[in-house]
């Protein structure tokens, strides 16, 4: 055998190219495209939209006027055990709203349960949203529960209580203020240093210095 029937005998064979159905190439591309851009499932909308409600309602916390006087309040109290009655609990809730948009979230999750333990409804609502948009339904009905139900003190359930964060929620995504009032970096490098330095590998479980107090009172003057 010659070396060009060898050759023609190792020849992979082609399809011609008029049996090439290009429009159903076509077709088969554009099926694949619309498959990658599906629209999500319902589960990962909803975690979605509570996780950027969280950091809308955490903003607003954050730029309250009296947000930073609360910090520094909680920054000099003694530090005693967590369950002793000596804690601001506003102070608290702040402090997990900073630490929540300083992507922090376990230890915002510690404080959040505290001020919620105390009795604060803001607090647990903000716990509702990040269990939500963990996808956690189970912990999140049983915070959105605190919330509406009448166990935290003698007042009645409060419907307009979550209306009113719903709205303050759609106002700052909608104006744009969200974005405007992001912590600084000055407020991320203190949190972080509190990390460094935090008794816990994961969780910032001691209360906030008076350096960071200091640093959130040049911001909210800001």
């Amino acid at each position: 055998m010659t070396i060009d029937e060898l050759l023609a005998d190792a020849r992979i064979p082609t399809t011609p190219h008029d049996t090439f159905d290009v429009g159903a190439a076509l077709r088969r591309l554009a099926a694949d495209a619309a498959g990658a851009t599906a629209a999500p499932s319902p589960e990962l909308v909803r975690a979605a939209q509570a996780g950027q409600r969280l950091s809308v309602v955490c903003r607003w916390v954050l730029n309250k006027p009296d947000a930073a006087d609360h910090v520094d309040r909680l920054a000099q109290e003694p530090a005693t055990p967590m369950d002793d009655g000596h804690l601001d609990v506003d102070g608290a809730l702040v402090f997990a709203c900073l630490l929540h948009l300083t992507d922090h979230p376990e230890s915002a999750q510690f404080w959040w349960q505290l001020a919620a333990g105390a009795g604060h409804r803001a607090a647990a609502y903000c716990l509702h949203l990040h269990h939500l948009a963990l996808g956690e339904t189970r912990e999140a009905r049983h915070w959105l529960h605190v919330v509406t139900d009448d166990v935290l003190d003698t007042d009645a359930p409060d419907d307009a209580f979550l209306a009113t964060l719903e709205a303050v929620a759609a106002y700052v995504r909608k104006t744009g203020t969200s974005q405007a009032s992001a912590p600084t970096g000055g407020l991320e490098m203190e949190i972080d240093r509190l990390a460094t330095t935090s008794n816990s590998a994961c969780i910032i479980v001691q209360r906030p210095d008076q350096q960071l107090a200091d640093r959130l009172h040049d911001f909210t003057r800001r």
